[in-house]
C-alpha cells in the first residue's frame, strides 16, 4: 500500500478520534445530567424511581431506647434522676403513600401512612419487658395547672388520687409504646375533649402506628428539577401557626425523604417535620463512599435546637430553656415536652448535670443522612431524637412531692434506612458504573486519536528517511532519481 496513504489514513482517523473524545468530554457529563433529570421526575413512566418514591423499597427501621428511672421514690424526695437506657426495641417501619393526586401547576399531593411491626430477633429484650418513667398524664399536667388557682390544683391532685395515677408509671415496653388502658384517659376524653392527642388508649407511640403524616403537596420537578420533592404546602398550609416568628413558622425543603438532584458541599438539607412541628436543615460534614458510590454526609449543626440567647434566629421557638431543647408543647396539647439529641448531645452541659446516667457521643447520639449528591438520593439514614418532659414541684399537686426542676428524658428513637440489595446494585450500575465507562470511553478515543496522529507521523517520517537514502546526489547536486546518469559498463566507455 501506498506510504502517503497510510499516512493520510492514520491522520484522518487519529483526528477525528480525538475531535469525538473531545467532544464527549464535554457532552457526556450533559448528557448524564439530562438522564438524571429525566430518570428522577415524580412520574408514573419513571416506573422504578416512581416506584420508589410512591412504595418506598428500603427498610426502614425505628430503634427505641427507654430511660428506666432507677430511684423513683428519691426523685420525689428532691434527689437527682438516675436513670439506666434499656432497649433498643426495633420495629420495622413500612412506609407507603396513598391518595397519590398529580396538579396542573406540576406539584403532587399525597398521604404517607406508616405502620410498625416489633422485630424480637434485631431487640435487646421485648416488648413485655417493664420499665418505669415519669406519668406524663400527672406531672405534665401539674406543670400545666401550675399558674392555676390553688383550689383548681387541689381538685386536680383529687382527681389523680381517685383514678389511683401516681407520678411515675411502671408498665411494659408494650403498653408504654402503643397505649394502655387508664380511666383517667377515659374520663378526660369524655369531659375534656380534645385535651389529649389521643382518643382511645394512652401511649407514647399510640397515635403514629397505622397513621400518616398529614397530607403533603410537593413539586414533582417537570417543571424545575431544582423544586423537585420541595414541599408547596403541608395539610393546605404554606406557612405554620405554632411559632412566633415568620421565620420559624416557614415550611422550607423537602418532606424529608429525597432532595434536588446536583448537590453541592455549600448546599443544606432542609425538611419538614411534622413530628418536629417545624422545618429543620443539615449542614454538609464530608465526603465518604457506600459500596462504590459517592456520597456527602450531612449532619445536624449545633445551631439546630440552639435556644433563643446562643443563636437568634431560633427566639421564635421560644419560650426556651436551656440550649439543645426544642420546646414543643405548642404542638403537643400544651403539654410541657421538648426533643433534643439522645442523651443531651450537643445540648447545654447543665442538663446532664441534673440527671445520672446520661452519657452522649457522636457516633450513638448524633444524626446524619448520606446523600448521592448527583441524585439527591439518601443512601444511609439515622436521624435520633429524643423526648423529654419537663417536671418540677407544684404546690397543691400532692404527686409532685419535692421533685427538683428537671428536663427528664423519658426516650430516645433512632429511625435508620439504607439501600441495599438489588435496588444498590441498579443505583450503582446507572449512576456509577456506566458514567465511569463513558468516561473511560472519551479518553481511550483521545488516547486512540493521539496514538494513531503519532503512527501517521512515524510512518511519515520513515518513508522520508527511506526516500532519502535511495537518492544519489548527481554532478549539479541533484538528488532527484529521475535526473540521475545511469551507470554504464566499463566496456561501454
Amino acid at each position: 500500500m501506498n506510504t502517503s496513504k497510510i499516512t493520510i489514513g492514520l491522520f484522518v482517523a487519529g483526528t477525528l478520534m480525538v475531535v469525538f473524545g473531545t467532544i464527549l468530554v464535554f457532552v457526556g457529563p450533559i448528557i448524564i445530567d439530562d438522564q438524571i433529570v429525566k430518570n428522577l421526575v415524580i412520574d408514573p413512566k419513571n416506573e422504578m424511581t416512581y416506584s420508589m418514591w410512591k412504595d418506598v423499597p428500603v427498610p426502614f427501621f425505628m430503634s427505641v431506647y427507654f430511660f428506666n428511672v432507677l430511684n423513683p421514690a428519691e426523685v420525689l424526695a428532691g434527689e437527682k434522676p438516675m436513670v439506666e437506657q434499656r432497649g433498643p426495641y426495633v420495629y420495622r417501619k413500612r412506609i407507603q403513600k396513598q391518595n397519590i393526586t398529580f396538579h396542573p401547576n406540576d406539584t403532587v399531593s399525597y398521604l404517607e401512612y406508616r405502620r410498625y411491626f416489633f422485630e424480637p430477633s434485631m431487640s435487646v429484650g421485648n416488648e413485655s419487658d417493664v420499665v418505669t418513667i415519669p406519668n406524663m398524664l400527672v406531672l405534665g399536667a401539674a406543670v400545666m395547672m401550675e399558674n392555676m388557682p390553688y383550689a383548681v390544683r387541689l381538685m386536680v391532685s383529687a382527681t389523680f388520687k381517685t383514678f389511683k395515677e401516681g407520678p411515675f408509671l411502671t408498665k411494659s415496653v408494650g403498653e408504654l409504646m402503643w397505649g394502655y388502658d387508664s380511666k383517667l384517659v377515659d374520663f378526660l376524653n369524655k369531659w375534656l375533649p380534645g385535651m389529649l392527642p389521643s382518643t382511645g388508649k394512652f401511649g407514647l407511640f399510640s397515635e403514629f402506628n397505622n397513621s400518616n403524616t398529614g397530607l403533603f403537596t410537593i413539586h414533582t420537578g417537570k417543571d424545575n428539577i431544582h423544586l423537585i420533592h420541595k414541599v408547596d404546602s403541608w395539610n393546605g398550609l404554606t406557612k405554620l401557626t405554632n411559632w412566633r416568628t415568620p421565620q420559624c413558622n416557614m415550611i422550607n425543603g423537602t418532606a424529608g425523604q429525597m432532595w434536588p438532584p446536583f448537590m453541592t458541599k455549600q448546599s443544606t438539607l432542609p425538611f419538614y417535620s411534622p413530628d418536629a412541628c417545624r422545618s429543620l436543615e443539615l449542614i454538609y460534614q464530608r465526603e465518604g463512599i457506600m459500596a462504590g458510590i459517592p456520597l456527602y454526609r450531612y449532619v445536624a449543626p449545633k445551631t439546630m435546637f440552639a435556644n433563643g440567647s446562643d443563636y437568634a434566629p431560633n427566639e421564635g421557638f421560644c419560650p426556651c430553656r436551656q440550649s439543645g431543647l426544642l420546646n414543643v408543647s405548642s404542638c403537643r396539647s400544651n403539654a410541657p415536652m421538648f426533643i433534643s439529641h439522645p442523651h443531651f448531645y450537643n445540648a447545654d452541659p447543665v442538663l446532664l448535670d441534673y440527671v445520672l446516667g446520661l452519657h452522649p457521643t457522636e457516633d450513638q447520639h448524633g444524626l446524619f443522612i448520606d446523600i448521592h449528591p448527583m441524585t439527591g438520593v439518601p443512601l444511609n439514614v439515622s436521624i435520633r431524637l429524643q423526648l423529654n418532659l419537663y417536671m418540677k414541684s407544684v404546690s397543691g399537686v400532692g404527686e409532685t412531692g419535692k421533685i427538683s426542676e428537671v428536663v427528664m428524658p423519658m426516650i430516645w428513637f433512632e429511625e435508620s434506612g439504607y439501600i441495599d440489595g438489588e435496588i444498590l446494585t441498579t443505583f450503582h450500575t446507572n449512576l456509577v458504573v456506566l458514567p465511569m465507562v463513558m468516561e473511560y470511553v472519551q479518553y481511550c478515543f483521545i488516547g486512540l486519536g493521539l496514538a494513531s496522529i503519532l503512527a501517521a507521523l512515524l510512518v511519515y517520517h520513515s518513508g522520508k528517511l527511506r526516500y532519502e537514502k535511495t537518492a544519489i546526489p548527481n554532478t549539479n547536486g541533484s538528488t532527484s532519481p529521475s535526473e540521475q546518469t545511469p551507470l554504464l559498463p566499463d566496456h561501454v566507455h
